[in-house]
């Protein structure tokens, strides 16, 4: 009587990617031996390196999830570009820091005579972005974040930005309409008191009373700072803030009378445009 012959053993499998590593482990999605210097902890078991590889998203997906988590990317964009105006003043004439007039804030800033004998009409935008001293640039830039942080995810990027550089131009047609030019003047107050106008009327068309909300006190407590403090721009406070409540009419519009979608872009540039013949008017 013979016996069977003894079964043989199986040879240990080997990682897929270093054949002398002997290996008892397989990825948990193909099925490959892989070593655990090749397995990479997944949500369920462990998936070898290709596996992991190719469930990444592609550029173009990872790239639309970093921008959703940024829900405030154009006002951190505008505040660097202020911060950089403010540096670039600060290398030209460190005493810019204290607040005195440097040559950049002449070369950059809003003065009807500029505007009306050498037509250098870029001063509308640039001096939206210039500030004099410490405290102007911070006190503009933690407004802008506060309000940005609120108006920037509910109106959308784009429109957002529109709103922002038309409550600027709305800023400088004030200034020049109402400021005694007899000086440079700059900042990007215009267009904060643009989107605190906006958010105050916003506030009033969704049916809230604006003044118990903080919009309301920070816009009066702004408003009487504007008229009590000297050589603050009044019209350029008031010209950002009217600006800002002419376009909260569409833009902050409640559901029950929203206005079609293109009207949230085509608003802020009609009033973009219309301070700009304002200005030009003006001077």
């Amino acid at each position: 009587m013979s016996l069977p012959p003894p079964p043989q053993q199986a040879e240990p499998a080997t990682c897929y990617r270093h054949p002398d590593r002997p290996t008892g482990r397989r990825c948990t999605r193909c099925g490959k031996p892989a070593c655990s210097d090749c397995l990479v902890q997944a949500a369920v078991g462990s998936h070898c390196r290709d596996c992991a590889k190719a469930a990444q998203p592609d550029v173009r997906t990872r790239a639309k999830f970093w921008s959703a988590r940024q829900p405030a990317m154009v006002t951190t964009a505008l505040i660097a570009i202020n911060v950089l105006f403010f540096v670039y003043t600060i290398v030209l004439d460190p005493e810019s820091l204290s607040g005195r007039l440097t040559e950049a804030q002449v070369q950059l800033g809003l003065n009807e005579q500029f505007l009306r004998l050498d037509g250098e009409w870029y001063r509308l935008i640039t001096s939206g972005f210039m500030h004099f001293g410490l405290i102007h640039i911070g006190f503009n830039m933690y407004l802008l974040y506060m309000l940005g942080q609120m108006l920037e995810p509910a109106l959308g990027r784009v429109t957002f930005l529109l709103v922002y550089l038309a409550g600027l131009l709305g800023g400088s047609a004030g200034s020049l309409l109402l400021d005694q030019q007899t000086a440079i003047s700059a900042g990007a107050s215009g267009a904060v008191f643009g989107l605190m106008g906006l958010a105050f009327v916003g506030y009033y068309l969704n049916g809230a009373n604006p003044l118990n909300t903080s919009i309301g006190s920070l816009l009066m407590i702004n408003l009487v700072i504007t008229f009590l403090i000297p050589r603050i721009s009044i019209g350029g406070h008031l010209g950002g803030a009217a600006a800002g409540a002419v376009m909260a009419l569409v833009v902050m519009a409640p559901r029950h009378r929203a206005f079609p979608a293109w009207t949230a872009y085509a608003t802020p540039v009609a009033v973009g445009t219309l301070s700009v013949v304002v200005a030009v008017l003006a001077v």
